[in-house]
């Protein structure tokens, strides 16, 4: 194992964290019975908002509840920790008729996963035994951990890709009707204990390639452990997890990986990845986000080279616990910013999460970045994973949900002195299960209630969740947005570890525009992700980018919704095709979904 850069800052971070925890047991204590079922005013969301959540999983006919893996027997006594992953949601219209419909994963073993076909009357089925993707997790397999969709081979059906601790998978869609595993043709590595991967064009000739992301290290069994000597080397600078693959499509169905000779060779725990032209190249970059160490921003030059400039732009100078990649322009200024999830827990250990906006022309001419998360109050999410941006009131600025929890077990008992104390051991301690104290079934920052931030467009974000309707303490995991009923409204998805599926039907206060778009490419890849669209209304404007998988595990519509408030025009829109090519369309009707070809 490498070493620890910096262990004294380490050791005193710790000793701090051991003694604040016991006072965190009487705080989880005074919140753990008070979180779940919080009373809310629903009846005000409306008029104070301009947006209502409610939760409707079982009159959609959605009844999912998710179920972990169990590891090896040597890891029982701290088997909610290392099993605490696995939900997840990904959103497509994989049959092609107008409806958004997801996929959903369970990661116990021989159990199944779940492909929700949107019946375009309020209510889903399950297909997935039937076409071929539920059966999945099946022994020696390995376990799902996500999945995400993209039109491989360009024929104008979303694929789905599997990723696992255990074989990764890419699903063919043969025209809606099934689909058909690619298995070791595809050139697809043979293991990866894997938490996130993204669909991107890195290189622009028009083929989908794959980034994906081990956390744990490959060569990794989980099931059957040759030595217990496992976990993170640090807390703050593990980089003993797993490997990471840019897998370029060979436009043949077939995959290589070339993250070694493109400079992509971090040996970080990520968790979370999303691609964007974020340093303003027309190349998509990469960010991603790290567990027990800091984030990685690698800047795409030209398809050809990446370069891990994390450093100079800002984004990887502190050690955190990332779980979360999102991309949003919160000032409505063409600007995207990174929203990235940690780890808070009040009197113990504030992370606190990461919201970083572009501030001016940096390394290598890219941008410099600055964290406004706390003066915008974004900070604080509890112990935060998936996150996503979105207009959930359609007033026509970018706002947040985010989900949190890591294991709700005992109501009134708290791991954190025995998590703090492991903390401040020697890497030798630490990477070793056995050293780790047993949960004995207490909960480690369980029950939390979750965030639901809307953006005011100058600079400040107002929690709302238990008004809206958000009262939900599950352990959350993915979050997806999408507008499952065509209606011109984001409604939330929510995955919870070892809980259920939830549905949060959205309603809009009635007089706030919208308008969406869906893009088909030509010369570029067929899943248009990549593209970047400019709305320009009212004096303001708006850039979004059509993403291949963001946030935590999951994975929004491929459709761009933008709230217009109460404008009922748009100036024009301005696409820029992966390729690189412009184009506008002027005055584009309001209130509607358009649907825009590439010109070939």
């Amino acid at each position: 194992m490498t070493g620890i850069p910096s262990e004294r800052p380490l050791r005193l971070l710790w000793t701090v964290l051991l003694v604040a925890s016991l006072a965190a047991v009487v705080a989880l204590n005074r919140t753990a019975g008070t979180g779940r079922g919080a009373s809310a005013e629903p009846s005000d969301a409306l008029a104070r908002y301009g947006f209502q959540l409610e939760e409707g999983a079982a009159r959609a006919g959605v009844a999912f509840l998710h179920q972990g893996p169990t590891f090896d027997r040597q890891l029982d006594h701290i088997m909610p920790q290392v099993a605490s992953m696995g939900a997840a949601v990904a959103v497509a219209d994989f049959n092609r008729d107008g409806w958004q419909d997801f996929y959903v994963t369970n990661s116990a073993e021989g159990s199944l996963n779940r492909l929700y076909r949107n019946a375009g009357d309020g209510t889903f089925s399950d297909v997935a035994a039937e076409l071929g993707v539920a059966d999945v997790n099946r022994l020696g397999t390995g376990v799902s951990m996500g999945a995400v969709w993209g039109d491989y081979d360009n024929d104008g059906y979303e694929d789905l890709f599997l990723y696992k601790y255990g074989r990764p998978e890419l699903y063919h869609n043969d025209n809606g009707r099934g689909f058909t595993p690619l298995g070791e043709q595809s050139g697809l590595p043979q293991w990866v204990n894997a938490n996130s991967a993204v669909w991107l064009d890195y290189d622009r000739d028009g083929w989908l390639d794959l980034f994906l992301a081990g956390y744990w290290p490959e060569e990794l069994d989980l099931w059957n452990l040759k030595t217990t000597r496992i976990m993170p080397e640090s807390f703050e600078y593990a980089e003993n997890g797993g490997r990471k693959y840019l897998l370029r499509n060979r436009g043949n169905g077939t995959f290589e990986d070339t993250a070694a000779e493109v400079g992509i060779g971090s040996r970080r725990w990520t968790l979370a990845a999303a691609a964007a032209d974020l340093l303003g190249t027309g190349y998509p970059d990469l960010f991603v986000a790290n567990d027990y160490g800091v984030a990685e921003l690698y800047a795409n030059q030209g398809g050809k080279q990446f370069v891990e400039v994390s450093r100079e732009t800002g984004v990887g100078r502190t050690p955190k616990s990332g779980m979360n990649a999102a991309f949003g322009d919160i000032f409505n200024d063409g600007r995207l910013s990174i929203y990235k999830t940690n780890i808070s827990e009040p009197g113990v250990l504030v992370q606190a999460n990461d919201l970083w906006v572009p501030k001016q022309a940096g390394a290598r001419g890219g941008l410099e970045y600055e964290n406004l998360a706390s003066s915008m109050g974004v900070d604080l999410g509890g112990w935060s994973w998936g996150a996503q941006f979105g207009d959930l009131n359609n007033d026509g600025t970018l706002d947040i949900y985010l989900v949190n929890g890591y294991v709700s077990a005992g109501d009134r008992t708290s791991y954190w002195y025995d998590f703090s104390e492991i903390a401040v051991g020697h890497s030798g301690i630490i990477s070793d299960a056995r050293n780790w104290p047993a949960m004995r079934g207490r909960s480690l920052s369980g029950y939390q209630r979750k965030r639901v931030w809307i953006n005011d467009g100058v600079g400040r974000f107002t929690e709302v969740a238990q008004v809206v309707g958000a009262t939900d303490t599950h352990d959350g995991r993915a979050v997806a947005l999408a507008d499952l009923s065509n209606a011109g409204v984001l409604d939330v998805i929510v995955a919870n570890q070892r809980g259920p599926l939830l549905l949060y039907k959205n309603r809009v206060e009635p007089g706030r525009h919208w308008i969406a778009f869906e893009l088909e490419g030509g010369a570029s890849n067929r899943s248009a992700i990549g593209a970047r669209v400019e709305l320009h209304w009212n004096g303001q404007r708006q850039v979004q980018e059509v993403s291949g998988g963001s946030g935590f595990s999951s994975q929004n519509q491929r459709r761009l919704h933008y709230g217009l408030g109460a404008s009922g025009s748009v100036d024009r829109v301005v696409i820029r095709w992966p390729t690189g090519r412009d184009q506008t369309v002027v005055n584009p009707q309001v209130d509607m979904l358009h649907r825009i070809a590439e010109p070939r």
